[in-house]
């Protein structure tokens, strides 16, 4: 199986306070991964250093076997085609729904306005917001501005999607609508890594959970092993806190 991405070693600091102390992981073609700890445990920071939005202290990222960090990598290319979903939708809100589908695709890929028009709706579709596509972001739901938001990073045909907590900033009516989105892309063979605190997500649609404490990846493996067998006592405490 392809490896899609892998990290190496990587390590990032803030100052004297170092967030993420040595992580390795490999993550293959088609794979769902969700990643899982307590606040402050270096999730978020590992995902933003995956997508070069924080560039890492030290160690590496490969995106197919190729180095990201090297001199020369051109980044635009890569962020093309490892996708971001955050906690927050980030939206133009002078944009409508479509236009916000639409300019990166005209600006980052180089595509024409009709056909990035085209693929536009067709991500729009998948997601179930095809009727507001002249709607500016105001005017929609947390939990619709959010499919928007992953409607516009498929537009971009990536290989893989990253989630920084995508329901964390929702009405909890409106998470479950969401869930279902990314449940159905994990069923298309699109690479997907999700920051999650939901664990029923993580333990039903994951190929592989994560647990990530004080910095470094604890235990790793498949959502049964996780849930239902955990070793490591800080996956047992975390879990005892979020599954009762």
């Amino acid at each position: 199986m392809e490896t899609v991405i892998e990290v190496n070693s990587l390590r990032k600091s803030f100052g004297s306070n170092e967030i993420l102390k040595g992580i390795d992981l490999s993550v293959t073609k088609g794979e769902v991964v969700s990643v899982i700890g307590s606040s402050g445990s270096g999730k978020s920071t590992f995902l933003r250093c995956v997508n070069l939005l924080e560039w890492p202290t030290s160690g590496d990222i490969l995106f197919k076997g190729e180095s990201v960090t090297r001199r020369g990598f051109k980044l635009p290319l890569y962020r093309e085609k490892v996708g971001m979903v955050f906690q927050q939708f980030n939206l133009f809100q002078n944009m409508n729904v479509l236009q916000n589908c639409v300019i990166g695709q005209m600006k980052v890929a180089g595509r024409d306005r009709e056909t990035a028009r085209k693929i536009a709706v067709e991500c729009l579709e998948k997601v179930g917001m095809q009727e507001y596509i002249h709607a500016k972001p105001r005017q929609l739901s947390g939990g619709q501005q959010q499919r928007v938001a992953i409607a516009r990073a498929l537009c971009m045909e990536p290989d893989a999607l990253l989630f920084d907590e995508p329901t964390s900033a929702l009405d909890p009516e409106m998470v479950g609508g969401v869930l279902r989105v990314i449940s159905a892309l994990a069923h298309t063979g699109l690479t997907l890594i999700v920051v999650t605190h939901e664990m029923a997500f993580a333990r039903d649609v994951s190929d592989r959970v994560v647990f990530m404490d004080g910095g470094v990846i604890a235990e790793q493996g498949t959502p049964d092993d996780i849930f239902t067998n955990p070793h490591n006592p800080r996956l047992r405490e975390f879990l005892t806190r979020f599954l009762t």
